[in-house]
């Protein structure tokens, strides 16, 4: 099992074009920061569109924990922190998920102390929080680590100068949490331009935090005067949107995805185009149009954003199986982000792995077969490559698919795809 979830297996059949219309879902890595800011001030918070996701639910339950009453209602979650009574959160909550630290900054800006242990997450290599606990520790946060626990102390964070060696998302966010703590001016340079760093900035603009830059390699937090109730929305899901975009390339198809920035998948959808895919963009819609098999691409080289997505790369790899030739793409973020190499070449794919490097060989066809999930983006990239092979595959899951998509499954189907999640 997987954070406490039972294994879920994914029946699919290969085979079918995928027609029609999908809306994308809520933001996974944009909820996430958000539901840790709304601890900054005791206050009432709405959140539409915020995504069905087991990530969510822990996110939640960490709230909860924390002494916030925190409850949803269709797609909107309600946040109320006024009753906030405790600033540690437990080891078996942090272990359910990776972004589970972003509440170090959020509780040292609201209560001056956090306690919690190392995080949990997908087993993609190392990714240390070292980033993370630097900027804190600019911003006057005292910070002991012992064996796995960390106990952050600040009587009062100060604005500072922080400088980022690498545009961490997680160290940038919990950076601008903190930095709502803070007195006087703060500036994070070499900031991650993430569209989800926008987001949280957006939302903490709507709470009463003077933040700007975000988007930028230069944030800037001046202060912080705390506002009535706020209601937000969050973004659509750019990761999601690629999925349905690559399953779209792989298994040929013609679909529409509602709701979106194309812009935010603009790096991806030039493989797309390049790999023989029509991609007719409108204000806050996005067909994709494929026919035959794909022309191969590349190199595709990961980077942080507005660079080709790490998390799209598995999904990429996926569409490309059955492409017209060789196909490269070299991981620079995660040094384990090729762990689901081995199951796609059970059904067929050929994949050479060297360091960070994959040799993709198109293939005429895939064939069904057995596959194991091995983290949240190569399990949906295995759910793609079944899609586009003959016959049936089952995906065994414990859990991690459903930690970044909602109903995954209904939105497939709805598309035309055969496929039944047994939980």
């Amino acid at each position: 099992m997987h954070g406490g979830y039972f294994m879920d297996i994914w029946h699919v059949h290969g085979g079918s074009r995928l027609e029609g219309s999908c809306r994308v879902q809520g933001s996974k890595n944009a909820s996430l920061p958000i539901l840790a800011a709304t601890i900054l001030t005791p206050q009432r918070c709405e959140l539409l569109r915020v995504p069905r996701l087991t990530d969510v639910d822990a996110a939640l339950r960490i709230l909860r924990r924390l002494g916030c009453r925190a409850c949803r209602r269709d797609g909107t979650v309600a946040v109320d922190s006024a009753a906030l009574s405790c600033c540690a959160v437990p080891h078996e909550l942090m272990a359910e998920m990776r972004s589970s630290v972003i509440f170090m900054g959020a509780l040292l800006a609201r209560c001056g102390e956090a306690r919690l242990s190392l995080p949990g997450g997908c087993k993609l290599g190392k990714r240390p929080i070292d980033l993370h606990l630097a900027a804190l520790r600019k911003l006057g946060a005292e910070i002991e680590e012992e064996g796995g626990e960390l106990h952050c102390r600040a009587g009062q964070l100060r604005g500072a100068e922080i400088e980022l060696g690498f545009p961490s998302v997680g160290a940038t966010e919990n950076a601008m949490l903190a930095a709502c703590g803070a007195k006087g001016e703060t500036v994070i340079r070499g900031a991650a331009r993430e569209p989800e760093i926008v987001a949280l900035q957006d939302f903490l603009r709507a709470m009463g935090a003077g933040i700007e830059g975000a988007g930028s390699g230069v944030i800037r937090i001046r202060g912080f005067q705390p506002r009535g109730l706020v209601r937000f929305r969050v973004p659509a899901d750019r990761i999601a949107a690629a999925t349905f975009a690559c399953a779209a390339a792989g298994c040929g198809g013609d679909v529409e995805l509602l709701g979106l920035e194309a812009q935010e998948i603009s790096a991806l959808l030039h493989f797309l185009n390049a790999a023989g895919c029509d991609i007719i963009n409108d204000k806050h819609a996005l067909r994709i149009r494929a026919q035959g098999r794909l022309l191969p691409v590349g190199p595709v080289v990961t980077a942080p954003y507005p660079g080709f997505p790490t998390d799209a790369q598995p999904l990429l790899m996926a569409a490309m199986l059955r492409a017209r030739g060789r196909t490269l793409i070299r991981e620079t973020i995660f040094e384990q982000r090729f762990r689901q190499v081995p199951e796609l070449c059970r059904l067929g794919a050929q994949i050479r792995v060297d360091g960070r490097t994959a040799e993709i060989l198109g293939v005429e066809r895939l064939r069904g077969a057995a596959l194991q999930a091995t983290d949240l983006r190569g399990g949906a990239a295995m759910i793609l490559a079944a899609l586009a092979a003959e016959g049936e595959s089952v995906v065994l899951d414990e859990g991690h698919v459903r930690r970044g998509y909602e109903e995954l499954d209904r939105s497939l189907e709805s598309l035309g795809a055969r496929i039944v999640l047994e939980h």
